[in-house]
């Protein structure tokens, strides 16, 4: 495998390289190298602190989660992960690193490892959990100044769209030239896209991923929304994945499918041998209602995140599972045996999907482990019923403090990096004064 990476670079004519590693909020961080600079063995060093980077580039206070020293980590290409970058002019690869410290130990506050240290758990045990993203993006005019709000593009016919048009064809067609660079750019990248439908807001799209391997899903979907992005911007458009970006239309979600197959038997630990649900199904669905209030801001990790928690706008509000049931949280898809999964419907699509499909999966583990049962599944619409997931930011990261199974799992370094870059994150939206607290409270108060 030594030679793996610099062998890809040879057969494709690699001239430079992006080494690439996600950060906290799922940001490409990382060095733009000539091929023959990559050093493959040795690994490319960048300073711990990147993992304590806000997505504004700030840092907290909140150093404790670090050295002192603010030591370099080392970080190494993984071979599954090099693929061709298919919108730049010159011949380039990009390949996502795993971190080290100089002792070889993983740096365990890095997303890609806690993905990795949680599926390690699964493995554990004999199985392997198999997920399947979807996410949703709205496409939007340029908008360069932020204090106007977003607008749907203007498409082939030369119209914007004015009303929603879930599941039409004839919407997702005024986007063609769009979509066929972004189907080209994910084959190039081995990007395996199920389906491409048009969601409820104006130029609102979601994207299905084809279930596999949650660490292979978890890149593809990282790569995404950089793929998206960058096949807007060709076409003098946005693609944004904030989890509400414009007032009157609904939120953006990620939902994942899950579910987890016996790695001996290849069979689906969901079933029974007689097809009907197993005990693991439903006190993996126990977990998810237990641990996924703390666990929220891994779903919803930015202040925008809970503007999408809605009642009545296609998020869920609380964690209520139901079979095919699309107002709950968590919703049992009709299937069949061998296909029995659990959809959740919590997260954004701003969050990481590393840390999502993580904490989705250490959620369900957890639950697996206490032997938990589920409420009954609910009948008619969840949404009817009162809230059950944080509504703000603040009070997520407060709850995940206090989750001593939760903290253990992720692990406690984690934990105090990700709430110490989130309270930073939202100290400085604090800090912001918006135009509705000018209209209303301006002359009135």
């Amino acid at each position: 495998m030594a030679s793996s990476i610099h062998q890809f670079f040879k057969e494709h004519g690699i001239g430079d390289v992006e080494a690439i590693v996600p950060d906290m909020a799922g940001v490409a961080r990382g060095k733009i190298m000539p091929a023959e600079k990559f050093a493959e063995e040795e690994g490319m060093r960048l300073p711990e602190s990147i993992f304590l980077q806000t997505v504004t580039g700030q840092y907290p206070e909140d150093f404790s989660a670090i050295n002192p020293a603010e030591i370099d980590i080392v970080l190494k290409g993984d071979p599954r992960t090099v693929r061709v970058v298919p919108w730049t002019a010159e011949p380039t690869a990009q390949v996502i690193h795993d971190s080290f410290y100089s002792d070889g130990s993983p740096v365990t506050m890095a997303p890609r490892y806690l993905l990795r240290k949680v599926l390690e758990l699964y493995a554990a045990k004999g199985w392997m959990p198999v997920v399947a993203p979807e996410l949703e993006f709205f496409l939007v005019e340029p908008n360069i100044d932020s204090d106007y709000p977003l607008k749907p593009p203007i498409g082939r016919s030369g119209r914007p769209e004015i009303g929603r048009q879930s599941y039409s064809i004839a919407a997702v067609n005024e986007f063609d030239p769009l979509f066929d660079d972004i189907y080209a750019f994910c084959e190039a990248q081995d990007i395996e896209i199920d389906t491409l439908i048009h969601e409820d807001g104006a130029a609102q799209m979601e994207i299905n991923l084809l279930h596999g391997n949650a660490l292979d899903l978890a890149d593809q979907a990282f790569l995404f929304k950089r793929t998206a992005r960058e096949a807007a911007l060709r076409h003098k458009m946005y693609a944004t994945f904030m989890a509400k970006p414009m007032a009157k239309e609904p939120g953006s979600a990620m939902h994942i499918h899950q579910s987890v197959v016996d790695i001996k038997t290849k069979q689906n630990v969901f079933s029974n041998p007689d097809g009907t649900p197993s005990a693991l199904f439903y006190s993996y669905i126990g977990g998810l209602q237990k641990y996924l209030p703390p666990a929220m801001s891994l779903f919803a990790p930015n202040v925008n995140s809970y503007r999408r928690i809605t009642r009545y706008l296609s998020a869920p509000i609380n964690v209520q599972w139901g079979h095919d049931n699309r107002t709950a949280g968590l919703r049992v898809p009709v299937s069949k045996p061998d296909a029995r999964r659990i959809e959740n419907r919590v997260g954004g699509a701003d969050a990481n999907p590393y840390l999502a499909i993580a904490a989705s999966l250490a959620c369900g583990y957890l639950g697996m482990m206490e032997g938990l049962r589920p409420t009954e599944p609910i009948i008619g619409s969840a949404h009817d019923l009162p809230f059950s997931l944080p509504r703000a930011l603040d009070e997520s990261l407060k709850l995940m403090r206090e989750c001593k199974p939760l903290v253990e799992l992720l692990g406690e370094r984690f934990v105090r990096a990700y709430t110490a870059v989130k309270e930073s994150e939202y100290g400085t939206f604090l800090q912001v004064i918006s135009s509705w607290e000018r209209e209303h409270l301006l002359l009135n108060v």
